[in-house]
């Protein structure tokens, strides 16, 4: 089943303001079409497959917007989203799932879901779901961010160190960006490949491609 309709990303999402998105999904066409996409959108995400290793990863880092199946391995989206709103975090969260009952999206919203979309659905739907709920929890992302006298605007991907500019290639500002994204915290090979390259880790491993 083809669960996004939309094939391209249109002009007027790829103008959104990127966001750090989780995806959580294991079938692999539905995770490789939304990391693409969302991708292409100017977001970056981050795709796990297992519920028990997507709650580990909530606990770990901070994301804008987690994308959440609810037929996982090791965790089923409910239990996650109980045991993740239980811990005091109000992260937004949009279920993305084929259960479709009004028992199943009534129990998925009580569970602590900000939002619930049916497979399949179009991009642009989506996009705008995830632009709504932080709008609604002012979880919007800031274009800047600050880290010590650094700074880096998002929008106009400028980079400054007190009053000095700093000039980068776009490979050194998406790293520079990922580091001040998780100041303070453990940056992995992985996530340094995900970033950077927009693939899946083990594509490089397959490859021998060093990173």
């Amino acid at each position: 089943m083809t669960a996004l309709i939309t094939p391209s990303v249109p002009n007027h999402i790829a103008k959104q303001l990127p966001m750090q998105l989780l995806i959580i999904e294991d079938d692999s066409v539905m995770g490789k079409a939304l990391n693409q996409g969302l991708s292409e959108a100017g977001h970056h995400c981050r795709w796990i497959k297992d519920g028990t290793e997507a709650l580990a990863e909530l606990q770990d880092s901070t994301y804008d917007v987690v994308l959440l199946d609810i037929m996982l391995p090791g965790k089923t989206g409910i239990e996650l989203l109980k045991q993740f709103r239980g811990a005091g975090n109000k992260t937004p969260v949009i279920l993305v799932t084929a259960l479709g009952s009004v028992e199943e999206r009534v129990a998925g919203l009580n569970a602590g879901a900000d939002d619930y979309l049916v497979k399949p659905f179009a991009l642009a739907e989506l996009t705008a779901r995830i632009d709504a709920v932080c709008r609604r929890t002012n979880n919007r992302p800031p274009t800047t961010m600050h880290v010590a006298d650094i700074t880096l605007d998002l929008s106009t991907r400028r980079v400054r160190r007190g009053e000095q500019d700093i000039e980068l290639t776009p490979m050194e500002f998406s790293l520079l960006e990922l580091l001040m994204r998780y100041a303070g915290q453990v940056v992995t090979r992985k996530m340094l490949c995900e970033h950077l390259w927009e693939a899946d880790f083990d594509l490089f491993l397959n490859s021998n491609i060093a990173c």
